[in-house]
């Protein structure tokens, strides 16, 4: 009876195996992954980054012949930006895509590429993030511990919304309760334009807007129509006040036990996930305009020239090319012109 049991066990093993398709037995690698990481955003489930990084994690995973298995943790699923921007740099998770703006609390020169109503357009934003002045920040973040693994992507330009009115001139933000993200150019910018900022996570957005604990908020269209800003907001003012970029990062002690081929891999797959990501939202800028009206959106016009002049005659200008120091400020003004 034993050995009848073992025949019966083995048979139906060999049944249960012919049943699995040949290729999922050709592609199942030998052995589990020789590394195994984590890789977190705070960004909104239907962003494009978060879409772009889900497919170069796969293609890692898949041309590393499963050497390398990198876990994808979207939409804040380990903590804020704030939280992630600690454990990026603790190897609590081992890459991050995480805003300049937010860096900037850690890499003060991050902040140089949100100063307000630097950039015009997308010629003058790559032509400085692709040269001197990227080179620049990516060097001040790599001080901090953590590694830039790619280009930067697109957080795009940022628009104000509001509830209540539609915010056209800064006379428009005068007291008026902004949330802006936890940096501090964002917070001196509207306290310059006479509003009253707050910095709260972007996971805790929502909520504020629902709860009136703040007016209004200011983002890019991508991100405003991503987090469903819409649905607690009424007006959005175009005003192209801050670009600010999204950079991918690596956790140093991380990145260097991977082996040159894997980490030659990560980067290149990282940098393609950045550079397709700028081409989605440049064709996602076209369209969501006209998404978030037929979702209740108004937009307004607003005066860029008056809000310019607005920070120019705060101090804004000269204050932060002061921080920046003079060198820095004239990377920045070799792309986008100058700033008074």
């Amino acid at each position: 009876m034993p050995g009848k049991r073992h025949t019966i066990s083995r048979r139906s093993f060999m049944v249960a195996a012919a049943a699995v398709p040949l290729v999922a037995i050709r592609t199942r690698p030998a052995h589990a992954a020789e590394f195994e990481y984590k890789l977190a955003t705070g960004q909104s489930l239907t962003q494009p980054i978060n879409t772009r990084l889900d497919q170069a994690v796969k293609r890692i995973k898949e041309a590393s012949g499963g050497r390398l298995e990198i876990k994808f943790f979207p939409a804040s699923q380990l903590g804020s930006d704030t939280d992630l921007l600690t454990q990026i740099r603790s190897g609590g998770v081992d890459f991050l895509n995480i805003a300049g703006s937010v860096l900037s609390t850690v890499a003060p020169v991050a902040g140089i590429a949100n100063v307000g109503f630097a950039f015009s357009d997308y010629s003058q934003v790559w032509t400085a993030m692709d040269g001197d002045l990227g080179k620049l920040i990516a060097a001040q973040i790599e001080k901090t511990g953590a590694l830039v693994m790619a280009k930067p992507a697109d957080n795009t330009f940022r628009q104000i919304s509001s509830f209540a009115k539609p915010i056209k001139t800064p006379a428009d933000l005068a007291g008026y309760r902004i949330r802006v993200p936890v940096s501090p150019i964002f917070t001196s910018l509207f306290k310059s334009l006479g509003a009253n900022p707050t910095s709260i996570n972007f996971n805790e957005l929502y909520t504020a807007l629902q709860t009136h604990l703040v007016d209004g908020q200011e983002n890019g269209l991508v991100t405003i129509e991503a987090g469903k800003i819409y649905e607690v907001q009424k007006y959005i003012s175009e005003t192209n006040h801050i670009w600010d970029p999204f950079f991918i990062l690596g956790n140093r002690r991380s990145v260097k036990a991977l082996p040159d081929d894997l980490q030659a891999l990560v980067r290149k797959e990282f940098d393609q996930a950045a550079m397709e990501q700028r081409a989605d939202t440049a064709k996602l800028n076209l369209t969501l305009k006209d998404q978030l009206i037929a979702k209740g959106i108004t937009f307004e016009a607003s005066d860029k020239e008056a809000f310019r002049k607005g920070l120019s005659a705060a101090g804004f200008y000269k204050e932060w090319r002061g921080k920046f120091g003079e060198d820095n400020w004239k990377i920045l003004e070799a792309a986008a012109g100058a700033l008074a």
